[in-house]
């Protein structure tokens, strides 16, 4: 049920309808969110409702649900050890309760995300010196958005050993924060702190703050519907697919329009979240700020994917020493940062690369203001070049994300580098898309937010009719199949 589809819309009418008949009292409304968060996660898992009235085998049912499971035993075995870190002050029981829950979520990760990754390495490294390895793939199942979840279940036992959350929250808050539908498996990573802590209060909804939110998800729509989706159809997959029938230009055009892509999905997706949480009387954070206009890499990773970069920061960087170390070790904290944030976006060392290239750009960043002194306001020729060089990183680097493997993106950069002229593949739609992109992304967002005041003052017959023309109008421009999230795959 992905949140850009009719059922999504049609389903989230449904639940805000029923919320809001029952939100004054508090087991209805928590025990009726959990109801949509399973029934949101189980359709990632292509279970119809008929299979729970006999339209499927037991047996074939009950394989379908064990990401399912495996996420029930996580949170429960989390959950016994908050609970044993709320009945203890003894700092070494404390100690050993939140390292058991991270060794444990750890431990799904690596199992069921990474296990095949270590195969495959160990094999072709010790296969030349005639070491026999398992030669069978593993086959392990990864259940639906695990690397999502095991961040947030790690930042939530986390904050409870350092006093920041409460453990006095029950199962079902705990299984409602884990699992909460408006973004299930792709985030924002929310902090316990952020939502948990509301669950019991009476939500409120305001007139203006539910039309915001509506506006906010017809902008997630635009984002995701009109100008990713058709830059990734007329495009980004063709150029990928197969470089070598394309110009080393057209090549180029396809790298910038994939990371144009990438944001526009991915914010757009976070565009929904947020709007479909404010509805039911949620705040979640923000995820990205016009990453894209970064003067350097640092500031890129404060604007983009922030729930994720601040998790970064705070579960890892700073843990390792951050900035509070030599040099030599905040080059290495960098270092350790992005190669395993690479690695979580997926199990291939090509992630690893991509983070330890970012590493390395940002150990170099940082080296220059140790050696040059850093401008707290740096002049316009500056702040372009900067803005450049990093937007031509980022583009450059994304290939590796694109690319199926490291062979093809391999190819991919010879072809974009063998300089070979014409952009006949590069049609009129496609360059609108790409300056609606630039542009939408240039706009100060005091634009964005007087659009947002413009929607509220309309009258309510008026707003509606916008609605159904904004959704006519995607209807005509964006691809006539439903195209899955890009982050999903991460």
């Amino acid at each position: 049920m992905l949140s850009h589809s009719l059922q999504y819309v049609v389903f989230v009418i449904a639940v805000f309808a029923l919320y809001w008949a029952v939100h004054r009292h508090y087991w209805p409304r928590m025990l009726l969110l959990l109801a949509a968060s399973l029934l949101v996660y189980v359709s990632f898992l292509q279970v119809p409702l008929s299979a729970f009235v006999g339209g499927m085998p037991v047996g074939e049912l009950v394989v379908k649900l064990v990401p399912l499971f495996i996420f029930l035993a996580g949170v429960t075995v989390d959950h016994l050890l908050v609970k044993g870190m709320g009945r203890t002050e003894r700092p070494g029981v404390r100690k050993l309760l939140v390292v058991l829950s991270i060794v444990s979520n750890l431990g799904l990760l690596a199992g069921f995300k990474y296990l095949e990754l270590l195969r495959r390495t160990v094999a072709s490294l010790l296969g030349p010196w005639g070491v026999e390895v398992r030669p069978e793939p593993f086959h392990l199942l990864l259940p639906v958005g695990l690397s999502f979840f095991v961040f947030q279940a790690i930042s939530y036992t986390v904050d409870v050993y350092r006093g920041k959350a409460s453990s006095e929250h029950s199962f079902v808050e705990h299984l409602l924060y884990m699992l909460f539908f408006p973004r299930v498996v792709s985030g924002p990573i929310v902090r316990a702190s952020e939502l948990m802590a509301h669950f019991r209060e009476v939500p409120t909804l305001s007139s203006d703050d539910g039309n915001k939110a509506l506006f906010r998800i017809a902008v997630g729509l635009v984002k995701k519907l009109v100008i990713a989706d058709v830059l990734g159809s007329g495009i980004v997959d063709p150029v990928f697919g197969s470089p070598h029938a394309y110009s080393s230009a057209e090549c180029a055009v396809a790298a910038v329009a994939y990371t144009l892509e990438l944001y526009y999905d991915f914010s757009g997706y976070s565009d929904i979240a947020i709007g479909v949480a404010s509805l039911f009387g949620f705040k979640f954070p923000e995820n990205f700020a016009r990453p894209y206009l970064a003067k350097n890499l640092f500031e890129f990773w404060n604007r983009w994917h922030m729930s994720l970069s601040s998790w970064l920061r705070d579960y890892l960087y700073i843990p390792l020493g951050g900035n509070r170390r030599s040099k030599p070790r905040v080059c290495f904290n960098l270092m350790m940062v992005m190669v395993l944030g690479g690695l979580w976006h997926g199990a291939d060392w090509r992630f690893a690369v991509w983070g330890a290239v970012h590493g390395v750009a940002l150990c170099g960043v940082r080296c220059w203001w140790w050696f040059r002194g850093k401008q707290q306001e740096p002049g316009p020729v500056r702040v372009a070049l900067g803005m450049l060089a990093t937007f031509t990183l980022v583009v450059l680097t994304r290939v590796v994300f694109r690319a199926p493997d490291m062979a093809h993106a391999g190819e991919f950069y010879a072809r974009m580098l063998a300089g070979i002229p014409g952009l006949a593949n590069v049609g009129p739609l496609m360059w609108s898309m790409l300056a609606l992109a630039v542009l939408a992304h240039a706009v100060p967002m005091k634009l964005y937010d007087l659009a947002a005041l413009a929607f509220l003052k309309l009258p309510a017959p008026a707003r509606a009719v916008v609605l159904v023309l904004l959704g006519l109008g995607i209807r005509q421009l964006s691809t006539l199949e439903t195209r899955p999230y890009v982050y999903l795959q991460f």
